[in-house]
């Protein structure tokens, strides 16, 4: 989390379980807040998409994967994260598939150019984030974002891996 954002996370809910993501940001010394969650044995290798479940407020996140490396020099240099924009509407349950193909990759918090792949086997986290910079590196308007200090909402229903052999 960044500056002087806070964030709470937990996992509502007795039948069906949801995790609630939610906070207040700060722009005036960060803007930036995050969840990350590990991924026990990497993502199935056969991998396409990742199918995300969630109910949101209007604003957009970042869905994240990273195999986990947060060295930033020397022979264990960072990897980059992979990133994806994650909009969503004020009110209601969405549903929206990633194509892995579709992420961005990243290192800290703006786009780079790599010949690095993403190996779904890889992965060893998962997240997300609401942040002033959207995926692409440009900045997240103040309409899917927010100004000054403001309060934030995202909750995560699913995530599921998509296969090769399935329909997505």
């Amino acid at each position: 989390m960044g500056g002087q954002s806070e964030t709470l996370h937990q996992v509502v809910g007795d039948i069906e379980e949801t995790l609630h993501f939610t906070g207040q940001i700060n722009t005036q010394g960060g803007g930036f807040c995050s969840i990350r969650s590990p991924v026990e044995g990497g993502l199935p290798s056969d991998t396409t998409a990742i199918r995300v479940s969630f109910q949101g407020d209007g604003k957009t996140y970042k869905f994240l994967l990273s195999d986990g490396n947060k060295a930033a020099f020397g022979p264990s240099r960072r990897s980059p994260s992979w990133q994806a924009d994650l909009p969503t509407k004020k009110d209601g349950e969405e549903t929206t598939i990633i194509p892995l193909s579709s992420l961005t990759p990243s290192v800290i918090g703006g786009p780079v150019s790599t010949e690095v792949k993403l190996d779904p086997t890889q992965v060893k986290e998962l997240g997300f984030m609401l942040s002033l910079k959207l995926s692409n590196g440009e900045p997240n308007p103040v309409e899917t974002f927010g100004s000054g200090i403001f309060p934030f909402s995202l909750k995560i229903r699913s995530i599921e891996a998509i296969r090769a052999s399935e329909k997505a």
